[in-house]
């Protein structure tokens, strides 16, 4: 099942995946399914991380190029850094997803709880 929206409610078993792609309205999708990772869906959503991650790399190697030429007019440099602000968020969601499905080691608590006593919070 696939929930679209930032208030998730979780009833399926699983815990949600953030999927690289957004709904027409801009909102994250999320995907919930079996702990196994091998649905079609899930493996869509591998395939599409993979060409953003190598797209992301491919544009750092141009940006490295374009900086070093001495002759970038500046519409060249705010459509790289255009293009690189977009890489940034895919690569930033592709991180953000990856982070939430490791597994929270036995006895610990919620992400942060021990850090958020210690500043009384």
């Amino acid at each position: 099942m696939i929930y679209e929206s930032h208030g998730l409610a979780v009833t399926a078993a699983g815990r949600p995946r953030l999927l690289p792609w957004s709904n027409l309205d801009g909102n994250p999708c999320y995907l919930v399914t079996d702990d196994t990772g091998t649905g079609r869906l899930s493996r869509l959503a591998d395939d599409v991380e993979a060409v953003q991650l190598d797209m992301a790399d491919d544009l750092l190697g141009h940006a490295v190029d374009l900086l070093g030429d001495g002759k970038a007019t500046a519409p060249q440099l705010r459509y790289l850094a255009a293009r690189l602000a977009e890489a940034l968020h895919d690569v930033h969601r592709i991180a953000r997803s990856r982070g939430a499905r490791l597994p929270v080691p036995r006895g610990d608590e919620a992400p942060g709880a021990a850090l958020e006593e210690d500043l009384g919070t």
